[in-house]
């Protein structure tokens, strides 16, 4: 049940299947968003906390850009007491978007996910 006693809106989230492919992939373009998605594949859902994230934004920014993955449907927040939580909405992207989560979350330098076939002629 949310917590009704902050001051703050409760976070309005998209479901994943009402997102245009072009409001994902702009969600995922940006380095900061990217680094968010990827901490939160890392780690148990509603265990993040807005504030432990280790980004280099202020507060404001931030804010910013969870509205944006809430706005994608990657994300969903909830809040508990005065912490926001986070949750990776991996399962419904997924089913929306097959393959485009482990495409961005694959480490650098891992190469293509297929290899390129080159053709000489």
């Amino acid at each position: 049940m949310p917590d009704r006693s902050s001051h703050r809106a409760v976070p309005v989230h998209a479901h994943p299947e009402d997102v245009p492919v072009e409001t994902a992939l702009a969600a995922l373009a940006d380095p900061v968003r990217l680094q968010l998605v990827r901490e939160l594949a890392g780690s148990a859902d509603w265990s993040h906390s807005c504030g432990s994230f280790r980004v280099p934004v202020g507060k404001a920014a931030l804010s910013h850009h969870f509205a944006v993955l809430r706005a994608a449907g990657l994300v969903e927040q909830r809040d508990q007491g005065p912490k926001r939580l986070n949750r990776l909405r991996r399962e419904e992207f997924d089913a929306r978007f097959p393959g485009l989560l482990g495409l961005v979350l694959r480490e650098e330098g891992q190469g293509p996910v297929r290899p390129w076939v080159t053709a000489r002629r």
